[in-house]
């Protein structure tokens, strides 16, 4: 008995390295992920929100553009209107006329404040609410920055629009308002206009439709002119601009911008109209982006301690976890081996006898590995069977026949079938049987050149041979294949009363051509003549009669519908193209073209009706098509395939059903001592090998373990309900060894059938167990 040593962790180098390495592990990454998150985050949001500033301003552009061309138009309407002509202006009877179409003007644009028209030389001035003389004009609206005088000038002088700076006006009772001034001389692009049309425009109607940009956000909003003058300004920051960082601004290109000023950061979005040249500009400081992210900032900082928190208890256990097996295996190491398993055998007990358990575990490796090797049989015999039914595949994995201990080096290979008559199947036969499956897997003739892979069939008493051989000289390709299959029926006559006959298929080279060489062997094999002598059949011997030198070949046909009895679509298609050559013979009339086509047509049904296989309906071809070669083809071809297809279909339906059947028996039968493999498979007509491995598919064990599964599930219920003794019980489901039985019994609860028995049906001793 060992004694468990319970580490100390933290005394341990071992332990301390464990945990660093995990938390090392979980803390860098996360805080290089949490920089990059942060900093993204950020990035992102300012890159939005500048965006959003950007196309913001572009729709603030937009607007006063409208509003001056609308500014613009209004001006070139009033210049033609009569209404407004010198003379009718003038006119005490029509003045009121002009008043009301200067009202009506203004009403037309929503940014216009007031509208004045005056015409170049006159004292008096004219807006929609009356008539003013110059002084009075400039003693109800006094500019800060515009005397009398300018206004005087500027009215008289302009010519082209001109748009003067937001500046402060006065309209008496100490109200003053910031306002812009549009000039607009008429006829507008005249060299001599007659006249001014004055328009006065809110400072604030045109910074209020930049101000929402700016948001919650500290900064600014300017609009400057087409030669840097600043128009209108919004500032929501304490102090404004100085002339050096104002002509900073007025030289950036529309987009957003990174600017230093004042030796802050700032985020400057600038858009500049195509219209008139003026430029809108919105500027804030860099800093106010990461103070936006204060609350994913916060977010990230908390989800960072969790995970920390959580990643180190995580670190703990795991390191614990990991740090106790490497621990006990140290100090397992290191202990001399106390006891071998039952099942092992005395070879691995005496090895571990003079080492430690790690020598032992080595030793019980290898004896399982060597089990393994048991099972390559079932991989070889799978390999072989597809390279039967589907050819060489050239891109087959490197070096998979080499791990089977398969070599095909050869440069000509052929298939043999060999198989026996047995009306009575004889048990007492299998050991010959089995005795030529041994000889044949693996045989070679070197005096012949050749090498022999053997694998045993589905169908009872038949096995394939694949053989491959170097010509030899001075001997032709066919007597080297006669005398090789001589040399094999030779040998199987050596074994025993076998009576067995040989098909032998074409030669080919390379493995590509194995598949229709052995759909050959098989219809040699089912063509040949049965009686006493040699029962070799060459399918290059089934030659055509006399009278069939216009029909198809009999070995044609043979081979289609052998393939097709396979399940084998490339070969039947092959076979399918050779028949059909037949009919494109020029001299063939198409009587003989029918008759033929009606032959080759009965073949196929023929062998689909003997493979079982029915609702072909809908696949014969049709009449129109037996006059015409190519579309027989087709229609053949798409006839064989869905006959290929419902043959491969009810293969494995019958292997399911008849694995379905045999363990419904094995369940029945399963208390009889007699029940075997070799038993099951003369009762099934099927081969131990091909039944072992179906049955392992089926219920996923092995015979074997299967039987053993079910005597002991009957011998646990008989031991927990009777009273029955031991003994019969242990005779009663099928076991003859009874110390064998307990041992095994033993090996799989840990107690004795007798033990098991008092602690399942005892009350008291259950509660003891369970203490």
């Amino acid at each position: 008995m060992s004694v468990k040593v319970k580490p100390s962790y933290f005394k341990s180098k071992l332990f301390l390295k464990y945990i660093s390495s995990y938390l090392f592990v979980l803390v860098v990454p996360l805080v290089c992920l949490t920089f990059v998150l942060y900093h993204n985050t950020a990035s992102n949001l300012r890159a939005q929100i500048e965006q959003s500033h950007l196309n913001q301003l572009k729709q603030a552009e937009t607007i006063v553009d409208t509003h001056l061309q609308q500014m613009n138009d209004i001006a070139s309407r009033a210049a033609y209107d009569p209404r407004l002509s010198r003379y009718r202006v003038h006119d005490a009877y029509y003045s009121s006329e002009a008043i009301s179409a200067l009202g009506n003007y203004k009403a037309a644009s929503p940014i216009i404040d007031e509208m004045f028209l005056y015409f170049r030389g006159d004292p008096r001035i004219y807006s929609s609410v009356g008539m003013y003389d110059l002084d009075v004009f400039a003693d109800k609206y006094r500019f800060r920055n515009w005397n009398s005088d300018a206004v005087d000038r500027d009215l008289n002088e302009v010519r082209y629009t001109t748009m003067r700076p937001a500046d402060l006006v006065g309209r008496g009772a100490g109200f003053e308002q910031s306002t812009l001034v549009y000039l607009v001389p008429i006829v507008p692009n005249s060299p001599n206009p007659h006249g001014t049309l004055m328009y006065f425009v809110k400072e604030s109607s045109l910074t209020n439709l930049i101000d929402s940009i700016l948001g919650g956000y500290e900064g600014s909003s300017y609009i400057f002119d087409a030669e840097g003058q600043v128009l209108a300004v919004k500032n929501n920051q304490g102090e404004g601009l100085n002339a050096e960082s104002l002509a900073s601004l007025v030289s950036l290109s529309t987009g957003t911008h990174s600017v230093k000023i004042g030796g802050v950061p700032h985020s400057v979005v600038s858009v500049k109209s195509e219209l008139n040249g003026w430029e809108y500009v919105t500027l804030m400081p860099s800093s106010q982006f990461f103070s936006s992210v204060l609350h994913i900032r916060t977010f990230i900082a908390v989800l960072f301690s969790i995970v920390v928190i959580f990643g180190a208890l995580g670190a703990w256990m795991l390191a614990r976890r990991q740090y106790g097996p490497i621990f006990q295996l140290s100090e397992f190491a290191g202990s001399k081996p106390v006891s071998a398993l039952s099942n092992e055998s005395d070879d691995v007990r005496e090895e571990a006898a003079g080492g430690n358990e790690l020598d032992r575990i080595r030793s019980a490796l290898q004896a399982f590995s060597a089990r393994a090797d048991l099972h390559e049989p079932y991989a070889r015999n799978h390999f072989l069977l597809t390279l039967l039914r589907h050819g060489g595949d050239s891109e087959q994995a490197a070096g998979l026949p080499e791990s089977f201990g398969l070599r095909f080096d050869r440069s000509r290979y052929f298939a043999m079938l060999i198989g026996r008559d047995r009306p009575e199947a004889a048990a007492e036969d299998a050991k010959d049987w089995q005795l030529m499956l041994t000889m044949l897997a693996e045989a070679e003739y070197p005096e012949l050149g050749a090498r022999l892979h053997g694998v045993e069939l589905t169908k009872p008493d038949q096995i394939a041979v694949i053989v491959g051989f170097d010509p030899l000289d001075e001997t032709d390709e066919a007597s080297q294949i006669a005398r090789i299959a001589s040399a094999v029926y030779d040998h199987l006559q050596g074994i025993g009363r076998l009576n067995a006959a040989i098909g032998i298929g074409t030669c080919g080279s390379g493995t590509k051509r194995l598949n229709q060489s052995f759909i050959e062997a098989c219809s040699a094999f089912e063509s040949r003549t049965r009686g006493v002598g040699i029962n070799l059949a060459y399918f290059s011997d089934l030659t055509a009669d006399a009278g069939e030198a216009c029909w198809v070949s009999k070995t044609v046909l043979l081979k289609l519908s052998q393939s097709l009895k396979q399940g084998s679509a490339d070969v039947a298609a092959r076979s399918i193209g050779e028949a059909v050559d037949t009919l494109r013979a020029p001299a063939l009339s198409a009587v003989y073209m029918r008759c033929i086509g009606f032959d080759i047509l009965n073949t196929i049904l023929k062998t689909a009706s003997e493979a079982g296989v029915d609702n072909l309906q809908g696949c014969i071809p049709s009449l129109e098509t037996f006059s015409s070669p190519d579309e027989l083809e087709q229609g053949f071809l798409r006839l064989a395939n869905r006959i290929c297809e419902q043959v491969e279909q009810k293969e494995e339906t019958e292997a399911h059903t008849l694995m379905d059947t045999i363990v419904a028996y094995i369940d029945e039968h399963y208390a009889d001592h007699s029940l075997s493999l070799e038993t099951i498979s003369h009762n099934y007509s099927i081969s131990m090998s091909y039944f072992s491995r179906s049955f392992k598919e089926k219920v996923g064990v092995n015979f074997v373990q299967y039987i053993w599964q079910k005597r002991m599930a009957a011998a646990i219920v008989e031991l927990t309900t009777t009273d029955e003794p031991l003994k019969e019980i242990i005779q009663r489901v099928g076991y003859q060894d009874t110390p064998n039985f307990i041992r095994k019994f033993k090996k799989e609860t840990g107690h004795t059938p007798g033990q098991y028995r008092k602690l399942f049906t005892d009350p008291a001793g259950s509660m003891k167990e369970q203490a």
